[in-house]
């Protein structure tokens, strides 16, 4: 029988949080904003294929202080290749300053929105006293995010695997994630929405998981 857990880790994006219309409609309007007209639809299924193609952003041996450098050109180049999909790649005046400001623009609340249902459970274990973090793969900009969306007072620990050098479904993450908080991973409960990510990854490890299953599921996780 699963005991009670002493700490509760989530995945973030598609789990706690999800892209407002989609990444390609995030990605036209930034593009917009800089004179190049695009079409939402396709940017969407050009970003999926060039992120489920690209290995998770983990900079293993990479210093410190050179991890944001690495963050932003792994993203950059996933906005190159979508781009280029679309066959608009030449209109930019300057692709480096559009894309910093595309950058820069999900690092705010803007192009996010919470889920209710799951904001909804973290308030009440976070209310219990049972300690919270997160386990992303995403990149230092979720810091900012969770500040913007009024989600960093719940939990105690993030670890993200640009950060960690290791990214899901890693142990090495999870692993991270679980020395934060001094417990064993009989002790912790994973939940997420990604089937190989989040919930078989936690499971190898020994962790308790819960699988988050929408009707809609977020498009972007790397599962079969």
């Amino acid at each position: 029988m699963e005991t009670q857990p002493k700490v509760i880790f989530f995945d973030a994006v598609g789990t706690l949080f999800g892209v407002k219309n989609g990444v390609g409609a995030a990605y036209a309007k930034i593009a917009d904003r800089h004179g190049v007209i695009t079409d939402p639809d396709r940017l969407e299924q050009g970003f999926r294929r060039a992120f489920k193609q690209k290995p998770a952003p983990a900079f293993p041996g990479i210093e410190a202080a050179l991890i944001p450098k690495a963050e932003f050109l792994w993203w950059e180049a996933i906005a190159q290749e979508t781009f280029t999909s679309v066959g608009v790649m030449e209109q930019f005046e300057d692709f480096r300053v559009f894309f910093t400001d595309l950058y820069q623009y999900f690092a705010t609340a803007e192009p996010w929105f919470v889920f209710p249902e799951t904001l909804t459970s973290v308030q009440a274990w976070h209310a219990q006293g049972i300690e919270l973090g997160l386990i992303s793969n995403f990149d230092s900009r979720l810091l900012s995010v969770l500040e913007a969306l009024d989600l960093a007072q719940y939990f105690q620990s993030v670890t993200i695997s640009s950060l960690t050098g290791a990214a899901k479904p890693d142990p090495k993450i999870f692993q991270a994630a679980l020395a934060k908080h001094g417990y064993q991973p009989a002790e912790a409960l994973h939940i997420g929405d990604s089937r190989l990510e989040d919930y078989e990854a936690a499971k190898r490890l020994g962790m308790q998981a819960q699988l988050i299953e929408r009707d809609q599921p977020f498009p972007y996780s790397r599962q079969p």
